[in-house]
């Protein structure tokens, strides 16, 4: 009898094989949860490496030199996760977020962009195809990501000051070749880009004025997130937020603002625009004033497990039913009955002895 080895890595957080109903019903290109929120965006983590180790994510005190990191054949396939995507369109998803880790380090991976561009909704309309990325391999890879179909992309940068940046991804890595990035993917058609800061009280608030300047009249869009308790190795504090409101003040006091309406109903970003018409930016304050209500996201791991909510504590392997023989309709009844039965909302209740729950690390689910 052949020995099965399981990887440890597979182990590292609770899943379960979801149930396959005995009859399962169709999709109808629409499905709601238990709170009426509709599933409509899918944010898929291709890797769960990343080649910086900013402080509030993947901190070197945990992600060090001995950390194990997936092995490869626990990763989904491209082909895999195009079966995913085909299900998960069926029950009325409409944008695809590819994540990590640092996503451009999976190998190839303008060809599973490649296979998603030309999926439509259940509606007929082409998917809202993006990507999110730190920026380091933009210069290189920016133009295959956009041939292969790729609409736009989101960069994470914390900081424009060299310092400051190279102090928050821990490798000293220069804000330089982000923003040489940033100018990659504006010429190869990627836009409009949004641009991501994380800002954490004492380290980066300094820059929340500076980016808006720096940024404003490029067509990219500047968007502040409040620092939040994902997973549990990034040491958060609520001293540490500096609340959505207080980044808005900063701001208005140099530059007017105006609010501007959603793209769509549960877009998490609050807009707004500079009233001389030079740009806009967006804050996401799921600390300060939590979104759960209206949350519509789903969000597929490394290995073929999915998470109903960014602070989640267990997910539920679809990989087993993947590589367990089942066919899409049996796989879209499983998905269906999670989502139906999802009642998440733990940023309405984060005071709520919350605190000690061994939360998913965000370079595992993506953010």
């Amino acid at each position: 009898m052949t020995e099965r080895i399981i990887p440890i890595a597979d182990a590292r957080y609770h899943a379960a094989v979801p149930p396959v109903p005995d009859a399962p019903a169709a999709p109808v290109g629409h499905l709601e949860d238990a709170r009426g929120r509709r599933l409509h965006d899918l944010r898929i983590s291709v890797t769960d490496r990343c080649n910086f180790r900013c402080t509030y994510c993947m901190p070197k005190a945990v992600f060090d030199k001995d950390y194990r990191f997936l092995p490869q054949s626990s990763l989904l396939s491209f082909e895999e996760i195009t079966r995913l995507v085909r299900i998960f369109i069926g029950h009325g998803v409409e944008k695809i977020r590819l994540t990590g880790g640092e996503p451009l380090l999976r190998k190839d991976l303008h060809r599973l962009i490649a296979m998603l561009s030309p999926l439509r909704t259940a509606r007929g309309a082409p998917l809202d195809l993006t990507l999110t990325t730190n920026g380091s391999l933009l210069t290189r890879k920016a133009q295959a990501l956009r041939d292969a179909g790729l609409q736009r992309v989101t960069v994470s940068l914390d900081a424009l000051d060299d310092r400051a940046f190279r102090a928050m991804n821990d490798v000293d890595f220069p804000v330089s070749d982000v923003l040489a990035g940033i100018e990659a993917a504006d010429r190869a058609g990627l836009a409009p880009l949004k641009i991501n800061m994380v800002v954490k009280r004492g380290v980066n608030d300094h820059e929340i004025v500076p980016m808006v300047r720096h940024f404003r009249g490029t067509g990219h869009i500047v968007r502040f997130i409040e620092f939040m308790d994902v997973g549990a190795s990034n040491g958060w504090r609520l001293d540490d937020v500096v609340p959505s409101a207080d980044v808005i003040e900063r701001i208005r006091a140099v530059f007017p603002l105006e609010p501007i309406d959603p793209n769509y109903p549960g877009e998490v970003a609050e807009r707004w625009r500079l009233r001389d018409g030079s740009g806009e930016i967006g804050v996401i304050s799921s600390v300060t004033q939590p979104f759960c209500g209206s949350c519509t996201r789903a969000r597929l791991s490394t290995e073929g497990r999915l998470y109903t909510c960014l602070f989640a504590i267990g997910g539920h392997d679809l990989r087993a039913l993947l590589r367990g023989g089942c066919d899409d309709a049996a796989i879209s009844g499983a998905l269906a009955a999670l989502w139906q039965a999802r009642s998440d909302r733990y940023s309405e209740i984060r005071a709520s002895n919350t605190t000690d729950l061994r939360r998913i690390e965000m370079s595992y689910i993506g953010g």
